[in-house]
């Protein structure tokens, strides 16, 4: 937990737990001072404690404890809103996308931040808005919209790391090169796990799933604030909340067209797959072709009947095979000339 009070974009050095922060607060008269407390995985007990000096909504207060929430900005009252957002990285091991939450209580004078995971590490933006007090001078509002600019800023990253894979699957399928039936490896400039095609495609849309669910519910609570149907954003403000939202639209763009590119590989691999099948049957059937003349010939003359012809003939034998032979290389040629072999 990392907790401040900040007058005119500054720290105040004031080592306290939350309650004595809000009775300094109590005690300060200038209006652009504020409170902001960072949380990181807090317990439900840790966020009682704080719900009750900041009067926060016990239903919001569930949510930023629960980190399961879809994307959300809520008003509880004329001065406090509550806002989620999910937190996205990115993990080398597994080629897999993690998801994490950052619940925000936003007042006049207060924000609160509670974050799950890994994901969009705050204190990092923290550090960086007292390096520049002149954004942090302008209230709870600059916080919220340095975090929401972190977190979309790592949606594009993690955008990039998908589109690279995306890539690599399309060409491969598109390619026409080789077999599609077999197992394929990660290498470097393809860092999916092994498995078939369909696997690594299905492995891809998964993520491309999670990636939506966290990208899509947001757009609208940045719009929201971008378009000033959030009361106490000013229009200065309206400009970067715009600029963020922008930035979410164009990745959630991004997601959209990467998933549609994933169905159209797919689609072309089934299509591989069935052709690549029947050239499989057509070799099959013409081997089994082959070998059924031999093997026709040879039952016939195994039957063992008395009066069958050319069975006392001194050449019987190899003008036997020789048929056989004939026939053989005789159909080889045919289903070579026609494709089949």
């Amino acid at each position: 937990m990392d907790c401040a009070v900040y007058r005119e974009g500054k720290r105040l050095h004031y080592d306290a737990e939350p309650p004595d922060l809000c009775a300094a607060l109590a005690s300060v008269t200038k209006p652009e001072d504020f409170v902001w407390i960072g949380m990181h995985e807090p317990s439900y007990e840790e966020m009682t404690e704080v719900a009750k000096d900041f009067s926060l909504h016990r239903l919001a207060v569930e949510d930023a404890v629960q980190d399961h929430q879809r994307p959300k900005l809520e008003r509880f009252s004329d001065d406090s809103l509550f806002l989620v957002l999910k937190t996205l990285w990115y993990v080398e091991e597994h080629s897999a996308v993690e998801t994490g939450q950052i619940a925000i209580f936003l007042g006049h004078n207060y924000v609160i931040t509670a974050r799950h995971g890994e994901g969009a590490d705050l204190r990092e933006t923290r550090r960086g808005l007292e390096d520049h007090t002149e954004v942090l001078d302008r209230g709870p509002f600059a916080v919220v919209y340095s975090v929401c600019d972190r977190v979309v800023d790592e949606y594009e990253v993690i955008a990039d790391e998908l589109e690279n894979q995306v890539d690599g699957i399309d060409s491969e399928v598109f390619s026409g090169k080789g077999r599609v039936i077999e197992h394929a490896t990660a290498s470097d400039s393809n860092p999916i796990p092994q498995g078939s095609y369909e696997q690594r495609i299905y492995h891809l849309k998964r993520e491309m799933a999670e990636f939506r669910r966290a990208v899509g519910p947001l757009r609208d609570p940045l719009l929201k604030f971008a378009q000033g149907q959030v009361p106490g954003v000013s229009r200065e403000a309206e400009a970067f909340f715009r600029d963020v939202a922008d930035h979410a639209v164009r990745v959630y763009e991004r997601v959209e067209s990467m998933d549609s590119l994933l169905s159209s590989a797919h689609d072309a691999l089934m299509a591989r797959i069935s052709v690549q099948q029947n050239n499989d049957m057509r070799k099959i059937s013409a081997w089994v072709a082959i070998a059924a003349v031999p093997t026709m010939i040879a039952g016939i003359y195994g039957m063992n009947f008395n009066n069958m012809p050319e069975l006392n003939w001194e050449y019987g034998y190899p003008a036997c095979l020789s048929v056989m032979a004939a026939a053989c290389l005789t159909l080889y040629r045919l289903f070579k000339h026609s494709g089949w072999l």
